[in-house]
């Protein structure tokens, strides 16, 4: 089931939204295989550190996050890969690894890769490994007012 918060955050904001269950899957390859998406559809969240500061970076599960354009991109010295005990409190509504791509609940800040901007829809895990939403980028984008940049490659 979605984080109440997450819910209860997109119902108050008016927000149309689709839940949809899909076989427990851990990747985001796993999850939009299950579901019967595209890997370019589904948004995963990862969490990076610029400078030791924790950021949320949203991209296509096809690609990877990209820590040299991150880093050129926002003018951090730093970019690495957070490890799981480093972000694990900072979810206690969601499943490790479930996290939706809603920094501002959580107090991060979001950049998200221009590939996703493009789309009209956005596909993402709701706090679980069985559960996702879609709704409109417009939406999504009002709500989180991400930063757009180019930070994805190929895997």
């Amino acid at each position: 089931m979605p984080s109440t918060r997450l819910k209860q955050y997109l119902d108050e904001k008016g927000v149309k939204y689709v839940t949809i269950k899909h076989s427990r899957a851990y990747t985001a390859q796993e999850i939009a295989a299950s579901m019967h998406v595209p890997g370019q559809e589904l948004a995963k969240t990862v969490l990076v550190k610029l400078d030791d500061k924790m950021v949320m970076v949203v991209l296509p599960a096809n690609l990877a996050v990209d820590l040299h354009l991150l880093k050129d991109c926002t003018g951090a010295r730093k970019a690495e890969l957070a490890k799981e005990e480093e972000f694990r409190e900072l979810f206690p509504d969601c499943e490790l690894g479930a996290m939706p791509p809603f920094g501002n609940l959580y107090n991060l800040p979001v950049y998200v890769d221009t590939s996703l901007a493009r789309d009209r829809e956005i596909v993402f895990n709701a706090c679980s490994h069985t559960e996702a939403i879609r709704m409109g980028y417009a939406d999504y984008e009002r709500l989180v007012s991400p930063t757009v940049i180019h930070c994805a490659r190929n895997r």
